[in-house]
């Protein structure tokens, strides 16, 4: 999303319960005039976006990956952020870690199965302002059919014109699942211990969404 000129954010982590939560001293502050203006409705503008992940490899390295094929249905209510949504469909078939070998392993059944499952999704449930350009969002994500609670912590990054008049806005979004509680349990023994693929799988959103102009 090389478009913005991004300010530096904390690293991002998921929340690591779902039950009581203290607020932080920022949520449900107002919403500064820039961010109230993005009332409505977008999408992710693909090309200049990506919807990846990150899992640790044989204990010691870092694989990367990002799903190609996808869409989107974003609102923003800049009066009431709880009343904001989002929904993203992503066709599994398109991940793409470089590899054409893992690839090919990861739509087969030891993962995502993608003859049965073709389709993973995420579907919000409601959206917190946690204060300054920060939100987190709560909702269902679906893989193999499972759907399962997650929550994002969201950091808006800004928006602009840009010079064909589209009018972006970026966010950065990143979460921490178990893909074991979805069903994805496939894995080999290391012989000096621990896996081959950790369990922990790094989800991140790197969003540059275009807002929604239909046509007359």
């Amino acid at each position: 999303m090389g478009i913005f000129s991004r300010r530096q954010t904390a690293t991002l982590e998921p929340t690591p319960s779902f039950g009581p939560r203290t607020p932080s001293s920022g949520a449900g502050a107002a919403l500064d005039p820039a961010l109230r203006a993005l009332t409505g409705e977008w999408t992710i503008d693909r090309p200049h976006s990506r919807i990846g992940f990150s899992v640790r490899h044989a204990m010691v390295t870092t694989v990367r990956g990002a799903f190609a094929d996808y869409t989107s249905t974003l609102h923003f209510d800049g009066d009431r952020p709880a009343a904001s949504s989002a929904e993203i469909v992503i066709q599994v078939g398109s991940v793409d870690t470089g590899v054409e070998q893992r690839d090919a392993h990861l739509i087969g059944a030891d993962f995502f199965d993608a003859r049965r499952h073709p389709e993973m999704a995420f579907r919000s449930t409601s959206t917190v302002h946690e204060g300054g350009e920060t939100f987190r969002m709560a909702g269902d994500l679906t893989i193999r059919g499972i759907a399962r609670p997650v929550e994002l912590q969201l950091d808006y990054l800004g928006s602009v014109v840009d010079p064909f008049g589209y009018e972006r806005a970026g966010f950065d979004g990143t979460t921490t699942i178990d893909r074991t509680d979805w069903g994805l349990v496939y894995n080999q023994r290391l012989e000096a211990g621990g896996t081959m693929v950790s369990e922990k799988v790094r989800l991140q959103f790197d969003i540059s969404a275009i807002r929604y102009s239909p046509v007359a």
